[in-house]
């Protein structure tokens, strides 16, 4: 059974940093890809960045690149997420999800394409 945990969610004011990890159980991945997702209250899940296991490549939604960095620790099977200058309009549930197989560079954005989703973890920036 696949699962993945996120974790290092909390409450920070604004221009502060924050460290997400997505620790994957139950399935190596190596030949998908694994990223993040957001929801903030009354708002649809929105992507955020993904890490692509095919080439290693990166991709950020243009509201946090720059601010948002996606890496990975294959020996832990561990997904990061470095959040820093983070706003108030950063404050969301944040998930991560992993999908089974390749995903194209057009298709990153849609939560459809991935497979598998964490239980969320709460990001909250004060002004």
């Amino acid at each position: 059974q696949v699962q993945l945990v996120e974790s290092g969610g909390g409450l920070v004011q604004a221009g502060g940093s924050l460290r997400l990890s997505c620790a994957a159980s139950g399935r190596t991945f190596t030949n998908g890809v694994m990223g993040w997702f957001r929801q903030a209250p009354g708002k649809e899940r929105e992507f955020v960045a993904v890490f692509s296991y095919s080439g290693g490549r990166t991709y950020y939604a243009d509201s946090v690149k720059g601010r948002f960095t996606i890496s990975r620790d294959n020996a832990k099977n561990t997904v990061y997420l470095q959040m820093n200058s983070l706003a108030p309009e950063d404050t969301a549930v944040y998930y991560c999800a992993a999908s089974k197989g390749v995903v194209g560079m057009g298709y990153y954005t849609p939560p459809s394409s991935y497979d598998y989703w964490g239980q969320g973890t709460q990001v909250t920036v004060s002004s």
